[in-house]
């Protein structure tokens, strides 16, 4: 046996420096799950205001309608959906997991309407 009646602490020093190291580990990966869910709510308000703005001489109703249907495809909601003249905006918003820490709900808005 060793001198001192440590034995076994540098194991007990490496367990909890892998528990710490996984929970760090984990924190990124959530981290990393909202910055993507993130962006690609961003990237649905985008669709879906260019397609509403394209939509717009059919009237407000299906101009939105197309908004909505494409946010859907990309498992969001749309919030809102206004028009002001040639001009739309659109908000966007999705649920997303990040594990023990429960759900938190990423929002993003676009607009598109014609250059001046």
């Amino acid at each position: 046996m060793g001198r001192g009646g440590d034995n076994g602490a540098a194991t007990v020093f490496a367990c909890i420096a892998l528990v710490g190291l996984i929970a760090i580990t984990s924190m990124f990966v959530h981290v990393g799950a909202v910055v993507v869910a993130r962006h690609r709510v961003q990237a649905g308000a985008d669709l879906a205001a260019l397609a509403a703005a394209g939509a717009l001489d059919s009237g407000t109703e299906q101009a939105c309608a197309r908004a909505v249907a494409i946010v859907r495809r990309m498992s969001g909601s749309v919030t809102s959906c206004e028009m002001a003249g040639w001009e739309v905006t659109v908000s966007v918003e999705r649920n997303v997991s990040i594990g023990v820490l429960g759900a938190r709900t990423v929002r993003a808005s676009a607009r598109a309407g014609p250059a001046h």
